[in-house]
């Protein structure tokens, strides 16, 4: 968790600069935020993540040399505590789902507005996944049919507890919120999460909040 004093350090990776110095200039008036450094390819933005140790990284998805997937992959595998925004002009569930499986905990569409980027931002920074509403929807609508047919063998791997548990992270719980929400503490929270992490096969809550409404599990 972060203080109020202890703004949230950010990090830009967006190859057009128009939109990185519009982005750097919204963000570095946000009360809590901190604007880090930039980058304006995916090479420079895993030196970066490695040389400033950014709190989270807004990547954009089309960039040179590395794209934002790959980028992304190689920030988790050696940082996997920072979080990252994926801000991209795409909402095709092609490039949706590549971005979550990448660990991204955040997917914001660049014509959003500045607030949603932000509320992206603050989300992240506390465990939380977030998706823009508009992919939120598409997600959602993607997994309609999953969701009338569930996967019962994955169900029956999870306990009711794990299921309960599972249904506040897709919701956007932090683990402190269920742990209040559900009268446990944050470390039996932490238990369930790695139980369930297992069960699924994913390694981040992300994935384990997809993987749930791809499989009509919530």
């Amino acid at each position: 968790m972060h203080s109020s004093k202890a703004p949230i350090r950010v990090l830009i990776v967006e190859d057009q600069e128009l939109v990185r110095v519009g982005l750097k200039t919204v963000l570095a008036k946000t009360e809590g935020l901190e604007v880090a450094g930039t980058a304006s390819d995916g090479r420079d933005a895993v030196e970066q993540a490695r040389s400033i140790v950014p709190d989270v990284i807004v990547m954009d998805i089309g960039l040179p040399f590395l794209n934002g997937i790959e980028a992304s992959k190689q920030i988790k595998e050696a940082r996997p505590e920072t979080k990252i925004v994926m801000l991209t002009s795409h909402d095709d569930e092609e490039h949706v789902f590549a971005a979550l499986g990448a660990g991204v905990e955040g997917y914001c569409l660049k014509e959003s507005s500045g607030g949603l980027l932000t509320s992206a931002i603050l989300s992240v920074s506390e465990g939380a996944a977030w998706l823009d509403p508009g992919i939120a929807r598409m997600v959602l609508e993607s997994t309609r049919e999953g969701r009338q047919k569930v996967n019962s063998e994955l169900a029956g791997l999870l306990t009711k507890r794990e299921l309960e548990v599972l249904k506040q992270v897709v919701d956007g719980r932090t683990n402190q919120e269920i742990a209040d929400g559900l009268f446990i503490s944050i470390e039996t929270v932490k238990t369930h999460m790695r139980h369930i992490m297992e069960k699924l096969r994913v390694t981040d809550r992300t994935q384990a909040a997809v993987k749930a409404m791809k499989e009509g599990l919530i």
